[in-house]
């Protein structure tokens, strides 16, 4: 039997964007036994996966050196006939060399992608714009083809289940939340939006725990009774299940967007500092993109967002018109 594993061990999106790996090799190796590494905390993405033999969590907050070795020695054990690693950076790429892999398989960006059996050059940005999950099939394309796969989550029956309740009119969601500010639509122009969404309409803001104190902001300053504030009351995949009932889901640059491709979820993806060039775009048949229509000299002015806007104007966010948002909600 082979027996893959997958290196995954950043934030909750970059997760759900190496799903396709897991979709693909499971259909070129139907008998392969597929183990997948992440970070403690992201497993319930990957819980009951069907075509995940088992999740290895690493503890990354706490006795962090000390656990990379103890999980290091945990993987030489498995005997993995391939390790593939979808990061850049130096501790996975320790796992990755000396897995005792046969194969062993990473970006050329990777600081120690010069041990590895096989690296693979790794680009953003450039005259075509390739998604990121074309950029990770490009690490199984040698052994399999050069097919494209969508992300996949699984939500169980009782993830449906307990988002039943919340179906039963017609609804969108919100996900105003980021983890960099300027990746994130302001609260005040949230706030705009939900008071122009035509009565009947439910409205459910969606987040972690971090997030209920934002989605409090809204709700307050929207005076809607009927926006139901879901931070950190449903679980990873129960969003999902919940996003794939939406008539639509608006959300910035972050996670819940790739939640909702791995659903095929309608979405609405708003873009401040950053671009859909960069490849972290939607993917859902229905997905409609919400940008700054000027150009600005400053955008993009990063891969991942700021803190704070460099330029102190934040005009690639409040330059954005409510039209454009409302332009997209179903009717």
């Amino acid at each position: 039997m082979t027996r893959i594993l997958i290196i995954q061990t950043a934030f909750i999106g970059d997760v759900v964007l190496a799903t396709p790996l897991i979709e693909k090799l499971h259909a070129f190796f139907p008998n392969a036994q597929i183990d997948f590494l992440l970070r403690k905390g992201n497993e319930q993405l990957l819980s009951d996966h069907p075509y995940i033999h088992e999740l290895l969590i690493w503890n990354k907050k706490e006795n962090k050196q000390k656990n990379l070795f103890l999980i290091l020695s945990h993987i030489r054990k498995r005997k993995y006939d391939k390790v593939i690693n979808l990061q850049r950076f130096f501790a996975t790429g320790l796992i990755t060399a000396f897995s005792g892999a046969r194969e062993t398989i990473g970006f050329d960006k990777n600081p120690m992608s010069f041990f590895f059996t096989n690296k693979v050059r790794h680009r953003v940005g450039g005259d075509k714009a390739v998604h990121e999950t074309v950029r990770n099939l490009e690490l199984i394309r040698a052994f399999t083809d050069d097919s494209v796969f969508k992300p996949a989550l699984y939500p169980s029956m009782a993830d449906f289940a307990r988002i039943a309740v919340l179906t039963d009119m017609k609804f969108i969601t919100m996900s105003p939340a980021s983890v960099w500010f300027t990746k994130q639509f302001p609260f005040s122009q949230w706030i705009s939006f939900v008071r122009e969404i035509p009565a009947g309409i439910g409205i459910y803001l969606l987040g972690g725990p971090e997030d209920e104190p934002l989605c409090e902001l809204i709700r307050a300053g929207s005076g809607r009774d009927e926006l139901i504030v879901l931070a950190g009351k449903l679980s990873f995949l129960q969003s999902a299940a919940l996003m794939s009932r939406a008539a639509m889901n608006y959300v910035n640059d972050s996670a819940p967007m790739h939640f909702a491709s791995a659903m095929n979820a309608p979405v609405t993806a708003i873009y401040c500092s950053t671009i859909p060039d960069f490849g972290f775009g939607p993917l859902s048949d229905a997905s409609h993109i919400v940008e700054i229509k000027e150009q600005l000299y400053c955008r993009p002015c990063g891969l991942h967002g700021y803190k704070s806007c460099p330029e102190r104007h934040f005009r690639c966010a409040r330059d954005i018109k409510q039209e454009q948002l409302l332009n997209t909600l179903p009717v």
